[in-house]
């Protein structure tokens, strides 16, 4: 069969590429086209129509500034997918796109499979309309998703979550071999994860940077994002002594850390994941939060609190995000009671994702969806 695969982020290309060798492990005659990255690249071993990095396009002044390009990137996608024929259109997250293909692969009569769905529960609620016009098969990610689109009866299937996935399957660096690579001393570590964005790099590095002198028995390490190069981050560690920034190894990281302060979004799941305690933050400049306030609409900020359905890990956001309250609450999940529940939550959150493997889960459905079909 042929499936045609959009993939919008670097995220994208990695979820999209294991469903493609899910897929391949059902369908021996399984064929694709796609809009991707590297990793697609490498399970296809031929390259995307359209790489990711020509789409990734975040906020109105970044959408503005490339208009042009996401127009023509939205016809050649059209265009391709007519000449192409595929057996069913899958979209992978990236939804201001996304859904636009999803309106016009509906329309010409293509079956139409969004994996990973929206984040319709925080923000933009009013696309539902849109998923359930043009959408035949939706598969979630998270477990309370079901509810959600339940509640605009809409039918949701949840298939596992792929974080899960790329954590049980990492196998890494012992403790030894990454000591040693990166000449680490013997202190327990704190992980710093600030993000992947310069925006996030700005707001939270600094105040996460602030509380190091407090903690001399830790050793802090920031992760470094593909996106930056070491200058990015001198910028900041100039004024310390000591503080590595290791890139591509951000899970040796996290499996090695003994406590972990990290930027909210997916990296707060991997870290829960790794059984790291931690304390979320974000910040960004006050006039987004102010109207952030009033779009969002989600009892918690952080992954592991909405999965959980409760406070399980301390969310840090802008003005609470501050040196004192940083260092009071690094403290409190370093050693003592609030370390231990928090490690015991984490338990209950992995049963609560599940352990069968998302991808090969979702491929199941896709290709017993277009067979029935």
């Amino acid at each position: 069969m042929k499936y045609f695969i959009i993939a919008g982020e670097a995220s994208g290309d990695l979820h999209a590429a294991n469903l493609m060798k899910a897929i391949k492990q059902l369908d021996n005659k399984a064929e694709f086209q796609y809009l991707g990255g590297d990793l697609m690249n490498k399970v296809t071993k031929r390259p995307p129509m359209i790489h990711y990095k020509q789409m990734a396009f975040m906020g109105v002044v970044d959408v503005i500034k490339n208009i042009r390009t996401i127009y023509h990137n939205l016809q050649q996608t059209k265009k391709a997918i007519l000449s192409y024929k595929p057996d069913t259109v899958i979209l992978v997250d990236y939804p201001g796109f996304n859904l636009k293909i999803a309106a016009f692969a509906k329309k010409k009569g293509y079956k139409t499979v969004y994996y990973i769905a929206p984040k319709l529960w925080a923000w933009k609620e009013g696309r539902v309309k849109k998923i359930k016009k043009y959408i035949d098969k939706l598969l979630v990610i998270l477990p309370f998703e079901i509810a959600f689109y339940n509640k605009h009866k809409i039918r949701a299937e949840y298939v596992g979550n792929p974080v899960v996935d790329a954590v049980q399957n990492h196998k890494g660096l012992s403790r030894n071999e990454f000591f040693e690579k990166f000449r680490l001393d013997n202190r327990p570590v704190i992980a710093l994860l600030p993000g992947s964005r310069r925006q996030e790099l700005k707001m939270m590095l600094p105040t996460m940077l602030a509380i190091v002198n407090d903690f001399p028995e830790y050793q802090f390490i920031i992760s470094g994002a593909p996106s930056f190069n070491e200058s990015d981050y001198q910028d900041y560690t100039k004024y310390y002594t000591d503080i590595p920034v290791i890139s591509g190894h951000t899970y040796d990281l996290l499996r090695h850390s003994h406590s972990a302060i990290v930027t909210s979004g997916t990296a707060a799941l991997e870290t829960a994941l790794f059984k790291v305690p931690q304390v979320v933050v974000y910040k960004t400049h006050q006039w987004q939060y102010e109207i952030g306030k009033h779009l969002v609409k989600i009892p918690y900020f952080s992954l592991p609190n909405l999965i959980m359905q409760r406070l399980i890990v301390t969310e840090l956001l802008q003005n609470n995000f501050n040196r004192a309250v940083l260092k009071a609450e690094l403290q409190q999940i370093n050693q003592g009671d609030k370390r231990r529940q928090i490690l015991a939550d984490y338990r209950v959150l992995e049963n609560l994702l599940g352990k069968e493997p998302a991808s090969e889960k979702a491929a199941k459905s896709i290709v017993n969806f277009i067979k029935k079909t």
